[in-house]
């Protein structure tokens, strides 16, 4: 029994916690010493462990109670989590400006929310009855992986809401990042350790909150800052961007920092004086500033494109540039066979990385720069992420410098180097060249195709070197054995591969056809031929007849037909159906389907299945799934306990349906 004193006790001490986790992380002010903090956490632990019974998940003590895991979850959203358009000058900014100008009432002037661009991990927190439920990282935008464990170790984060009145559902968006003396402390730690550091605090971020064990996420010290919502269900509403940022804060989020602006020459203003005056002081790493509509009713009106909300814009700061030379080019093979040069320069620090590599995309572009070995040149990070060469300088060209040639042979293989007279690129015409098997086999394994989780560079490099997959059929054959006598295998990750393996074999047709390589076929286009074609019938289609989807010009229909018409191609559909994958053709959604056009929206806990199997009978009949109302919505679902969804539905004037509804509908 617990005794009341006791109860107390915990109580005082988890309150006590919470306040210095919120001055250490939150407020950067701390008033105690780590010594006497941990004093005051082994106190708890000893009394939580004595009695059991008052253990509660959003203890402190609990904050690393998750055990490692051999990989993360695929974690859905609630709704969407888009990506900003960027602009990188103010010209484009206005033009920003008067497409929204174009779209709000005439004479109805936005204000503005001004946030800085952090260069962290987006991450999505569920608090369920103001509790931490779930965290996901971004993923694709409609699902990201589950990392609640290491999330619930982010000291920032609370694992209960404050506040009298918290939301009974939210969904809060922001980014784990972590604070450059917190960096270099990490990075010291795995020097003295003997392993390689990290090259920035984004990438040491990201590889710390999908960490296996918790309780290394925890020793990393991460932060999380809060600055949008997916979900708000319950509580106190919010109508304001603005608005949201200062419940955050009552909530116990700790909210980005902000600005306010009327107009968008304030915004410029402000974008100039922050990089000149306040970016350097930062103890985070920020390339830009973001830009909101503060007015949710205004947001709404302007709405979303398929990508990015309208009413929100990245306004970036220029790519940072630096020069280096250009030690020697060497060749690329890709999965197609295409060779790319890529340019191994002299190492040098630009835009928070160490840039030894530069992508020199083909050999017309070398033409253009006039770039040759041994050069001087500007790089800068294109959108902060690729390294390219902006400039060669010819006045510093040394006697040494060679001019850069197409390979006559594969650098990979040995084979035949051949250019396409319709196509900029030179590529080895030797199907059995290992290099192009190597990234076939990668891009096969993709998400966007087979899916196979496990399957990375190292263990494909093994495969192949070691001669057991001679191509992507190769896979199906493998056993247990194989995987076994490889350097990188024990049993349990043998069996995890397997599986992997043998599941992909009921991907749809248009994963398959993605996953073959074939050139100039992606996602949508592979989406479109397995709409209309089984796989044998794709291989039986003549240039002609593929000549006359929308879709397909005459050169993906010949790359199309040639590829299918090749003998290599011939036995490996022969082997990829005697290994039982899915050769069917997909189920088209036509436009007659029966919720063709309607968007869905629910709100509260169904009965008789869970929101996520609602929503996927909805988009198997060819209608969308929404996870905000507007006056384009056809249909409000609402179950048990329904939030502000159900009051918006009814302010717009949209059908609300019950469950038995919905199901008579269905």
């Amino acid at each position: 029994m617990l005794p009341q004193k006791t109860r107390a006790e915990i109580a005082r001490l988890r309150a006590e916690i919470r306040d210095h986790d919120r001055r250490y992380y939150v407020e950067d002010d701390p008033v105690i010493s780590d010594t006497e903090y941990d004093q005051l956490m082994r106190r708890l632990q000893a009394l939580e462990a004595e009695y059991p019974e008052a253990v509660a998940p959003d203890s402190p003590t609990q904050r690393v109670g998750g055990s490692a895991v051999s990989d993360f979850k695929p974690a859905r959203h609630a709704a969407a989590m888009l990506s900003l358009d960027n602009v990188y000058a103010e010209d484009e900014l206005r033009e920003w400006h008067t497409r929204l100008l174009k779209n709000l009432p005439p004479g109805e002037k936005p204000a503005f929310v001004l946030e800085p661009k952090i260069d962290g991990l987006s991450c999505a927190l569920s608090y369920e009855d103001g509790r931490l439920a779930r965290a996901a990282t971004r993923g694709d935008g409609e699902t990201g992986e589950d990392v609640t464990a290491n999330a619930r170790a982010i000291r920032s984060i609370p694992l209960a809401l404050s506040g009298a009145r918290p939301p009974s559902r939210l969904e809060v968006r922001g980014e784990v990042y972590m604070a450059f003396a917190d960096f270099e402390k990490v990075n010291a730690d795995e020097v003295r350790a003997g392993r390689e550091a990290f090259v920035n605090p984004r990438n040491c971020a990201a590889g710390s909150l999908r960490q296996k064990d918790p309780a290394v996420t925890a020793q990393r010290r991460l932060r999380f800052l809060a600055h949008s919502f997916g979900v708000w269900e319950g509580g106190e509403p919010v109508t304001s961007e603005t608005g949201f940022l200062r419940a955050c804060a009552a909530l116990g989020l700790q909210p980005v920092q902000h600005d306010e602006a009327g107009s968008i020459e304030e915004v410029i203003r402000f974008y100039h004086d922050f990089k000149q005056n306040r970016l350097s002081g930062l103890a985070f790493a920020v390339d830009g500033i973001v830009v909101k509509v503060d007015s949710y009713a205004q947001q709404k009106r302007l709405g979303f494109t398929a990508k990015s909300p309208r009413w929100a814009v990245a306004f970036k700061y220029p790519a940072q540039q630096a020069s280096t030379v250009v030690e020697k080019v060497e060749f690329s093979v890709g999965r197609t066979g295409v060779i790319t040069p890529v340019a191994k320069v002299k190492p040098v620090f630009c835009a928070g990385v160490t840039i030894s590599s530069v992508t020199l995309h083909n050999f017309q572009e070398i033409e253009r720069l006039g770039l040759m070995e041994g050069d001087h040149v500007l790089i800068e990070r294109a959108g902060e992420v690729i390294p390219k060469v902006v400039k060669v300088d010819p006045d510093q060209r040394p006697a040494s410098a060679k001019p850069v040639k197409p390979p006559k042979a594969c650098p990979a293989c040995g084979g035949k180097v051949i250019k396409e007279e319709e196509f900029v690129a030179f590529r080895c015409d030797n199907p059995a060249c290992p290099a192009q098997l190597k990234r076939l086999l990668l891009h096969f394994a993709s998400r966007p195709a087979l899916d196979m989780q496990g399957l990375g560079e190292a263990v494909v490099d093994q495969l192949v070197d070691s001669g057991r997959v001679h191509d992507v059929s190769g896979l199906y054959d493998l056993k247990k054995e194989d995987l076994l006598k490889l350097e990188l295998f024990a049993d349990k990750r043998a069996e995890n591969l397997l599986a992997q393996i043998a599941q992909s074999k009921h991907r749809p047709l248009d994963r398959l056809i993605n996953g073959l390589g074939i050139r100039q076929v992606g996602e949508k286009t592979a989406e479109t031929l397995a709409q209309l074609y089984d796989l044998e019938g794709l291989a039986a289609a003549s240039a002609e007849e593929l000549t006359r989807i929308p879709e397909v010009g005459p050169i993906v229909a010949a790359s199309i037909h040639g590829y299918f018409h090749s003998p290599q191609a011939r036995k490996l559909l022969d082997r990829l159906k005697e290994a039982g994958l899915n050769f069917r053709k997909s189920e088209k959604k036509a436009a007659s389907a029966k919720f063709a056009g309607q968007t869905f929206v629910f709100t509260g806990e169904l009965e008789t299945m869970t929101r996520e199997a609602a929503e996927e009978k909805v988009k198997a009949l060819g209608g969308k799934a929404s996870g905000s109302v507007s006056a384009k919505t056809a249909y409000v679902v609402a179950g048990a306990d329904p939030g502000s969804k159900l009051r918006k539905a009814n302010e717009l004037g949209v059908k609300v349906l019950s469950e038995k509804e919905f199901l008579d509908l269905l």
